[in-house]
């Protein structure tokens, strides 16, 4: 049970419970995307081999209690129309449809650049269209990949930092998707990174951890205040013990416990490894709780009858909202182990 620290940090106690949904062939891989439209899984992209992405079909994973393992399906009409394969990608989901912006596509992993236009998955229609901005000689974007994505749940998506063709950024953008245009906001805090992670809560991100080029960032939350267009930081001691040790390709993601918003952390790669993209660095496993209103780091120990995930980096993970007063949950699928193989499991973290 986390307990709180001296100088009387709250006591939390509620661990969580790990279930495992599914294993399939089908979804083992790595550097895909993941969201959750009405308690399922939409999971595209990714790849098993490296630098070569899987095909373009989405799949589809109810969440709901009692068809876990004979509810997985995927969308091959939709195929046709559907983006490139890719990894690298960022998604997310707003108002029943999904959201997908660039990655990396081909054996040569270029950035797949489609001039500031964003991919829209509607499940109600199986169906993908590309959405591109209403004047294309406005500022965008520029293709990327290992970035990440959010959105304020209401009309706005935010795209931020990533690998270009060469280096790393730091930079912030907001779609608007009802007029289908994009407007630059400040640049994060340096370092320029990839494999970062941002989340949305009452009007301002939270981002935090990535990858440099030398080393893994943390030790602070770096937080934009959209209405003053601000950045500022929150820092902690990242020693594993009071927060969670710096790290890259993890995920963060915004949930409600006890009717209290936080943040919740977890996973991802704490060294990198000598070959690149092509290899598998320390892996992590810890769940951090992050209390957005008092400033506090809670390390949660979750079990599960099914046992727990692996340790894993490059995977994703999603929020399956409550909607009755009671708890969120987090899904989390496949990821690079630390045996440089990809992972085929879908698990679902309760409280």
């Amino acid at each position: 049970m986390p307990i709180g620290n001296p100088i009387g940090r709250p006591i939390w106690n509620q661990n969580g419970a790990w279930t495992r949904l599914l294993a399939s062939e089908r979804l083992r891989r790595s550097s895909q995307v993941l969201s959750v439209i009405d308690n399922t899984a939409y999971i595209f992209g990714g790849e098993v081999q490296p630098r070569q992405p899987v095909d373009n079909q989405i799949d589809a994973v109810s969440l709901r209690k009692g068809t876990h393992s004979d509810a997985h399906q995927h969308d091959t009409k939709s195929a046709s129309s559907a983006p490139s394969p890719r990894v690298g990608s960022s998604s997310v989901a707003l108002n029943g449809r999904l959201y997908l912006f660039s990655g990396r596509g081909g054996v040569e992993m270029a950035s797949i650049e489609e001039h500031g236009a964003i991919w829209c998955y509607d499940p109600a229609q199986s169906s993908w269209t590309l959405i591109k901005p209403t004047d294309a000689e406005k500022p965008y974007p520029p293709g990327r990949s290992y970035h990440c994505a959010t959105t304020d749940g209401e009309n706005t998506i935010y795209v931020h930092a990533g690998c270009p063709a060469e280096g790393r950024l730091s930079d912030l953008w907001k779609f608007d998707v009802a007029t289908r245009t994009w407007t630059q906001a400040p640049d994060a805090p340096a370092p320029q990174r990839g494999g970062t992670s941002i989340a949305y809560n009452r009007g301002k991100l939270y981002r935090m951890h990535g990858f440099d080029g030398s080393k893994e960032q943390g030790g602070g939350i770096d937080v934009f205040d959209v209405t003053a267009n601000t950045w500022s930081t929150q820092s902690f001691n990242a020693d594993g013990n009071d927060g969670p040790e710096p790290r890259s390709v993890c995920a963060l993601v915004p949930i409600v416990l006890a009717k209290k918003d936080k943040l919740l952390t977890l996973f991802g790669e704490r060294d990198p490894s000598s070959l690149g993209h092509a290899g598998a660095g320390k892996m992590l496993s810890d769940v951090w709780v992050y209390d957005i209103d008092e400033n506090w780091w809670t390390k949660l120990e979750p079990k599960g009858n099914d046992g727990q995930p692996a340790p894993r980096g490059w995977f994703d993970a999603d929020v399956v909202k409550a909607h009755d007063g009671n708890n969120d949950h987090v899904v989390v699928h496949g990821g690079l182990g630390e045996n440089n193989e990809r992972l085929t499991d879908i698990w679902l973290l309760s409280f």
